[in-house]
């Protein structure tokens, strides 16, 4: 159990939270939910000890093991893949090392044996004989190859050290686990993986994530941070959600009773304050007014943009013919004889561990790259817009404020146009004279697609927009896409809701081939004759 009291975390005099007084309890999953800078990750610091609060006290039993999610990829590089997930537990690594120290000397003495005898006994009562059993199950659970095992962290790619790290935290049975976006950069079959091993164990759990699927598969409980507090809500995230806008209409309307009462009386002091045979009342109503506290609701800190894209033109019958494309990156095949067709009101997701086949394919479909062989051919009435998963070269040193950068896409370069379009995408204000240069990844992904939103295409390509943004934004992007509804998307995301939901085909894209499946991602994860497909893909491009 934890056990916060009076919690505040001031930075340079602006509070993120104050007086927070909750409990965690034991055998619960709680997904600490907020808008982008509300504070979650710091709150999760607080917990770990890693931050000193402003005021307050956080509570842990002393038997109590706590292990959290390593947000530094470097700091273990020095170590084996199998001795940094070991390194989750540091008091059995201890142990093992301790005791592979002794084992390890020339002159092994009787002092030493009855220390390694001490070392035994704890490594046991800790699972130590189970250890590398137990880590070899979640590398591989989480996707990490065996051959991989003994390599050193710093020859690993940065989406295997993720993996590594999440191995690390789940490692040991700990008690209380802390996790901060745990499921970034992992594919679909490997969250799964997580959600299930998160359910198995007795853990107190509380998890940061912008997965609403996920959320809603492993959360019994949400902690909302909102109006500079933390309230938990049982339920999943979904449960939350309706809970959540139910209790601020509630707010609203008790406020918008509280205004009326106070129009009321301000109406009758100023039509009878002069009325001798009124006065007395019109005093008292004064006085009344005066003592009325008018409970104006709190600003919150949720904000959702307005995403809508609108074609200038329908698709025709003719969309898109893909014919045996392939390229190679630095000598290495990234995608190999992929071929399709789309078709009007198609909406699919390019699945798959590998995520820069699919930024390749997107690259070359949008034309900014070149396909070393094959070809490929748009419809007579298609306009394509693309979304680049990195779009750093929009921004780096660009001295434009974003009323500039985006007249650079509008038709339509009326200033009041721009800012009013701006402010629905929550630049409003003094936000939209920005420095483009200047702007977080969840202001770019905004930009971005206010930017798309600008072209009139009737055909989107989206590479992972949901990267950056928080749950209000990428809720907003979900009903923008579903809205799309009679023309064409191309995407790929990690956001499951958003892939479940709006997706009605989908292609797993290789330096092997492709998969293409004319179902929806549901039916997709579950479908036994998909999964003997893949084996069989798989297991002959292992053999070519």
């Amino acid at each position: 159990m934890i056990t916060t009291t009076g919690i505040s975390v001031n930075f340079v005099g602006t509070p993120l939270f104050e007086d927070v007084n909750i409990k965690f309890l034991p055998g619960n999953c709680y997904g600490l939910i907020g808008a982008n800078g509300a504070g979650k990750s710091t709150f999760l610091k607080v917990l770990s000890g890693e931050l000193e609060p402003s005021a307050g006290t956080v509570h842990i039993p002393g038997d109590l093991r706590l292990a959290t999610l390593e947000q530094d990829q470097f700091k273990y590089d020095a170590e084996t893949v199998t001795n940094t997930v070991m390194l989750g537990y540091p008091k059995l690594f201890a142990v093992y090392r301790e005791r592979d120290a002794l084992y390890a000397k020339p002159d092994f003495s009787e002092e030493d044996g009855n220390r390694a005898g001490v070392l035994e006994a704890e490594f046991s009562d800790m699972g130590g004989y189970e250890a590398e059993a137990e880590v070899a199950t979640l590398l591989s659970g989480l996707g990490v190859a065996d051959d991989l095992h003994d390599k050193r962290m710093s020859e690993l790619e940065p989406g295997q050290k993720v993996r590594v790290l999440l191995a690390q935290a789940l490692f040991g049975k700990p008690d209380i686990l802390l996790l901060d976006e745990p499921t970034n950069h992992l594919d679909v079959h490997t969250v799964t993986w997580v959600e299930d091993t998160l359910e198995r164990m007795e853990a107190l759990v509380i998890v940061v994530s912008h997965d609403r699927h996920f959320l809603n598969n492993v959360c019994t409980h949400i902690a909302d941070v909102d109006f500079r507090k933390i309230k938990i809500y049982a339920g999943n995230y979904d449960f939350w959600l309706q809970a959540s806008e139910i209790a601020l209409q509630q707010r609203r309307d008790q406020q918008r009773k509280s205004t009326d009462k106070a129009a009321d009386l301000k109406a009758f002091i100023q039509r009878f304050s002069s009325n001798a045979s009124k006065a007395k009342q019109a005093t008292s109503r004064k006085k009344l007014l005066e003592k009325l506290t008018l409970d104006d609701l709190p600003i919150s800190t949720r904000k959702y943009p307005h995403i809508f894209f609108k074609a200038n033109r329908p698709c025709g019958k003719s969309v898109l013919t893909v014919d045996n494309l392939s390229k190679s990156i630095d000598g290495e095949l990234v995608i190999d004889k992929v071929s399709f067709t789309l078709y009007r009101d198609d909406k699919v997701a390019f699945v798959g561990p590998d995520a820069r086949a699919k930024s390749t394919l997107f690259e070359i479909l949008s034309g900014q790259m070149q396909p070393d062989s094959g070809s490929f051919e748009w419809g007579p009435t298609i306009t394509p817009a693309y979304y680049p998963r990195e779009n750093e070269t929009f921004f780096k040193g660009i001295e434009l404020n974003l009323v500039d950068w985006l007249r650079q896409f509008s038709e339509d370069q009326d200033e009041q146009y721009i800012r009013g379009f701006l402010g629905r995408m929550l630049f409003s204000g003094d936000e939209s004279s920005k420095k483009a240069k200047v702007l977080s990844g969840g202001e770019r992904v905004r930009c971005m697609l206010s930017k798309m939103m600008q072209t009139g295409a009737n055909v989107l390509i989206l590479d992972e927009p949901t990267n950056h943004l928080d749950l209000e934004s990428i809720e907003a992007l979900n009903r923008g896409m579903l809205s799309f509804e009679e023309h064409v998307i191309l995407f790929s995301s990690h956001d499951r809701e958003l892939v479940s939901t709006v997706a009605n085909r989908i292609m797993e894209v290789t330096s092997k081939g492709l998969l293409d499946h004319m179902m929806r991602f549901d039916d997709y994860v579950v479908s036994e004759s998909v999964a003997v497909e893949r084996e069989q893909f798989y297991g002959r491009a292992m053999e070519l």
